[in-house]
């Protein structure tokens, strides 16, 4: 990763880092937010490069010498990395961090601290690091990760220059994923996922591909046989989607499915996920109507809810099953 790769996806981050560094006006505190895969932990790490790389161009790092390697494989004495232990970032951890800075740079007077998860710090952990927030080191750095800024002290972030990673775009993760999948899967993904790292395990997950296939079945039997759905629920259903992680994958696939139905009712082919499958979605689109493509929808909707609510997960599809059969032998008027 370097600052013009990153710069593609965060260019107001990178904006603002860049003219930091290059006009000597670091922060001394540093809170990247945003989702999953926006590339908050890749700057961090770029940062302490950028601050420590022995043959740095304008504000890239040579990823090459003695300190780079260093703080990539990280064994960097001057970097130090804080990650929760267990559910939290205890107080302890925060108090021999800070005695650990309280002593001289290995190297130099350099030292940056990255805390990811920032916003599972204890309230105990986050009234200690205040203080170390307020009165730093001279040429002390802390970077703050978090996915969840508004669960953290408004005195921890009234003490840090805020950077916001923003959700990359749908076609920006495809374009990512272009070397890694078909485009059928390469949807999927994307549809269900902004983070790259998660959208690129499931496109090289045959689970997912397959878990894929089984809404395309499922769906097929309501439609050709509606009474004989409860069937395929046991004999191939329940014995692929078997917990509930898996059954809530099943069923963004089956929502995006009736997505897909009400887009080709109405015209809209581009925004089509199910792409491999079009003649399908025409079938039962030009067979049904948008009212009755809604409602399965909602009932899709209601199924996620009942799940979230530790409804019994083979409960909660027979009654899904039951809802999406309404109409099922009606033809479109």
């Amino acid at each position: 990763m370097s600052w013009e790769t990153l710069k593609q996806k965060q260019p107001n981050v990178v904006r603002i880092l860049t003219n930091s560094f290059l006009k000597d006006r670091l922060a001394h505190a540093y809170l990247f937010e945003g989702g999953k895969g926006t590339g908050k932990n890749e700057a961090a790490f770029l940062f302490a490069k950028s601050y420590f790389c022995e043959n740095l161009d304008g504000i890239e790092p040579c990823h090459s010498c003695h300190n780079c390697k260093r703080i990539d494989s990280g064994n960097h004495p001057d970097v130090h990395v804080i990650e929760p232990d267990g559910q939290s970032i205890k107080k302890g951890q925060v108090t021999d961090l800070i005695k650990e800075f309280s002593y001289r740079g290995v190297e130099s007077r350099r030292k940056v601290y990255l805390l990811k998860h920032a916003d599972k710090m204890t309230t105990q952990a986050a009234n200690s690091l205040l203080k170390f927030l307020e009165e730093p080191g001279e040429m002390t750095v802390a970077l703050l990760l978090t996915e969840q800024a508004q669960q953290m002290l408004s005195t921890v972030l009234s003490r840090c220059q805020l950077l916001t990673f923003s959700a990359l775009t749908p076609s920006a993760l495809e374009a990512e994923l272009k070397e890694d999948a078909s485009e059928a899967m390469r949807k999927a993904a994307v549809a269900l996922t902004n983070d790259i790292e998660e959208a690129r395990a499931m496109c090289g997950d045959g689970w997912f591909a397959q878990a894929r296939m089984m809404v395309v079945q499922l769906t097929e039997e309501l439609r050709r046989h509606p009474f004989e759905a409860f069937l395929f629920l046991g004999d191939q259903w329940h014995a692929h989607f078997q917990d509930k992680t898996q059954l809530a994958t099943g069923l963004d696939f089956l929502l995006l499915w009736y997505r897909d139905v009400l887009f080709v009712q109405l015209e809209q082919f581009t925004d089509v996920v199910f792409v491999d499958y079009q003649d399908q979605l025409k079938e039962e689109g030009f067979s049904s109507y948008t009212e009755r493509t809604e409602r399965q929808m909602s009932a899709v909707l209601e199924a996620r809810r009942r799940l979230d609510a530790n409804v019994h997960p083979h409960s909660v599809m027979e009654q899904l099953v039951w809802k999406l059969q309404e109409g099922s032998t009606h033809a479109k008027i």
